[in-house]
């Protein structure tokens, strides 16, 4: 079953005097967070109003409402940013990486089961999926359309047919 909330940033220290926060962003692409006006901070999940201030390489900086100072901001260092997955509507054939990791992956021809997705790589052109065997093995193939015939998440299943050679 998919997660109500989805993790989306982490406040990683403060930025400046008046109260913004840097935050770490797990989207794919960080101007994503300024498309919310709700977050929801921490485990509690606690709903704050925040507004993106500017996006730089490698974090953005938020403003969340009431936080008017250093003091104030630094409490929330390290906090955990959710969003509420109703919130977003994601374009056809795109799904959120939580939905991904734990899915099986079998082969489309011989059926044969690889394993489970645990991690999805995005530092290279194309997003590339790292599959862990029963046996403890790491596999990687790239999330291209020779490769990755078929996503269902409701079937908790990834079909692909590996290009040969992919898992030698």
């Amino acid at each position: 079953m998919a997660e109500k909330f989805l993790k989306i940033a982490q406040f990683t220290k403060t930025q400046g005097l008046k109260g913004e926060l840097r935050a770490k962003s797990f989207c794919d692409s960080p101007d994503v967070l300024g498309r919310f006006e709700c977050f929801y901070l921490g485990e509690s999940k606690i709903p704050v109003k925040a507004s993106l201030s500017e996006i730089r390489k490698g974090f953005v900086v938020l403003r969340v409402d009431g936080i008017n100072g250093i003091d104030e901001a630094q409490k929330l260092v390290g906090q955990t940013i959710f969003i509420d997955r109703r919130d977003y509507e994601l374009p056809e054939n795109t799904w959120f990486i939580s939905d991904l990791i734990g899915l099986e992956v079998t082969d489309a021809d011989s059926g044969r089961v690889y394993g489970k997705v645990d991690e999805i790589l995005q530092n290279a052109p194309k997003d590339v999926y790292s599959v862990r065997t029963p046996e403890g093995r790491q596999l990687l193939f790239p999330s291209i359309p020779e490769v990755l015939i078929d996503i269902d998440i409701t079937a908790g299943k990834i079909i692909i047919r590996p290009l040969p050679g992919l898992f030698d």
